[in-house]
This record gives structure tokens, sequence and C-alpha cells, in this order.
């Protein structure tokens, strides 16, 4: 029997991601996602209750969504477990992953790239996102480590 994660946040490595998170929108766009201080640890829960969608995935050859926030579970109809084990490739329709393959090497040569487009969540629903940003992660030693994506702005296609 596998324990369910309610509260990922709280794990010292989603801690430190979270932090990876932040500080690499910092480093490719000069603004805050939030504007938060406190502990690491609290830092990690603000960013993980924030408002708006966020999620990121790692270098493997086929990446693998390794956060989401809670309005990135809510929104996908995931748990923690399930979400990250899922091939990120895999919220987006066939007809459109050439874009999302296009757009993941703009922003791994660029360092930030804007999107919009449409995603799918676990259960088929289509829905469309405005003014998406995607950027590259960067760890403690300025190493690419993954990209990230953030957006509000969201609507459910019929």
């Amino acid at each position: 029997m596998t324990r369910k994660l309610q509260f990922p946040w709280q794990e010292e490595a989603i801690v430190i991601h979270s932090l990876r998170l932040l500080h690499s929108f910092h480093y490719w766009t000069g603004d805050f996602l939030l504007d938060v201080s406190g502990s690491p640890q609290e830092i990690a829960r603000v960013l993980f209750e924030a408002p708006f969608v966020l999620v990121s995935h790692g270098t493997e050859a086929d990446p693998i969504f390794n956060y989401a926030n809670r309005k990135a579970l809510e929104l996908w109809e995931l748990s923690w477990e399930d979400f990250t084990r899922l091939p990120s490739r895999k919220t987006a329709e066939e007809v459109v992953q050439a874009e999302r393959n296009r757009l993941l090497v703009e922003t791994a040569n660029k360092g930030l790239s804007n999107f919009s487009g449409v995603r799918l969540t676990s259960t088929g629903q289509r829905f469309y996102i405005e003014d998406g940003i995607i950027w590259n992660l960067l760890d403690e030693k300025h190493q690419y480590c993954g990209q990230a994506a953030v957006y509000s702005q969201y609507t459910f296609m019929t």
C-alpha cells in the first residue's frame, strides 16, 4: 500500500525544488512568481497553494512531471503521485505535439518562452491556456535541470 502524499511541499526535495522554481523564474524574467518571505518550508507551502497553475518536468528524454501545485493537480484531476509519474507530453493532444516540442526546444535555447494552447486533463477534458510562460530551471550550480510552466488564464472547451 502506498502512502498518499497530501502535502508534498513538506518534503525536503520539494522544498529545494520550490526554491529552484522561484529563483529560475526570477533569473529569466526579472519578476517574482509571488511575493513571499519566510522559511524555505513556508515559501514551498505558499507556492503549492498559489492561485495559479504551476508545473515542471525533468530532463528525461521523455520528460516526466516532477512538480505540480494544488491548482495544477485540481485542473488535471490527479493526485501528486499520479501527476509526478506522468510524461508531460501526455497533457497535449497528438495533433499539437509538434508545436509543443518546438516550444520546449525554443525555451531550452532562449531560457524563456510565452505560450498559449490546448491541453488535456487526465479525463480527456480539453482546455485552452492563455498567456502562459515556460522557462528553464537552473539548479544551485546554474546547471539546466528541467523546465517549468505557469499560467492563470485557461478556459474549458466543449
